[in-house]
């Protein structure tokens, strides 16, 4: 697929300018986990010249994960004086929110994922709050399969954000920035994963397919093609994609509004 992609840097940088001027805010605020999606758009930021705060949230972390975020903001830092950084450490937080709903429990099956979701949550509540202290915007950090393929962001957590740089670029497309944009070589070599578990779980050990597969499970369910034009693996791949898109809907798609009738409120 390709990508005029020192063109695309460019486009994106002059959309995040423009945009937050017209919005009359002083720059973004971003949360950096040690991966790639958050490492380039940090970087996209940080081109605009406006402030840029990257927030470091730990939870429970794991210390490669750590290590990643706390390298690639010492590199940003040294290349754009406009950056600043922070490190909030939402371990405790979370513990106590743990401790507040009864802690683990058997019981609960899903409980395990709500956990996971409640971390997201927590870094987006703190995302915010920084936003608000300093007059940032939050910058998203999903990408196209993510965001509106298979859903695999956490509603109000990652997903709640004020813009979304590059949620029109799959994942292999944010990789190719990422070379451009001389993201450590530590962030692009790593695994994907989005640091919600205590026990480490990859996107493709979660989602059942890897990123470049479901991209191009993504393009065929647009082009409107049926699984039975598919055999073994493409086949198996493409089932994933149509599952986890079904199953996410109410997170691609709009709240839904319940509209009256309007003889209903005469």
């Amino acid at each position: 697929m390709f990508m005029q992609t020192q063109k695309v840097i460019d486009y994106i940088v002059a959309w995040l300018r423009d945009y937050a001027v017209q919005a009359r805010v002083k720059g973004f605020v971003v949360g950096v986990s040690g991966g790639i999606d958050s490492a380039v758009v940090s970087t996209l930021c940080a081109r605009t010249g406006l402030d840029v705060l990257c927030l470091n949230m730990p939870i429970r972390q794991k210390p490669d994960q750590f290590d990643r975020a706390a390298e690639h903001i010492y590199h940003l830092r040294r290349q754009y004086a406009n950056v600043r950084a922070q490190t909030v450490d939402l371990t405790p937080t979370f513990e106590q929110f743990e401790r507040s709903v009864g802690g683990k429990s058997s019981l609960h099956p899903t409980q395990d994922l709500a956990f996971a979701n409640t971390r997201a949550r927590l870094r987006m509540t703190t995302l915010y709050y920084y936003g608000q202290l300093h007059q940032l915007l939050v910058a998203g950090t999903g990408n196209k399969v993510e965001d509106f393929g298979v859903g695999f962001f956490t509603k109000y957590g990652d997903g709640g954000v004020d813009i979304s740089p590059i949620a029109d670029l799959f994942k292999t497309q944010v990789y190719e920035l990422a070379e451009h944009l001389d993201i450590i070589p530590a962030i692009r070599q790593a695994v994907p994963t989005d640091g919600l578990w205590d026990q480490e779980r990859t996107d493709e050990q979660q989602m059942g397919a890897s990123y470049p597969e479901l991209e191009w499970a993504m393009v065929q369910h647009a082009s409107g093609a049926e699984r039975t034009q598919f055999q073994g693996r493409e086949q198996e791949v493409f089932d994933i994609f149509v599952r986890l898109n079904r199953a996410a809907q109410h997170k691609i798609q709009p709240i839904p509004v319940c509209t009256i009738p309007k003889e209903l409120l005469a």
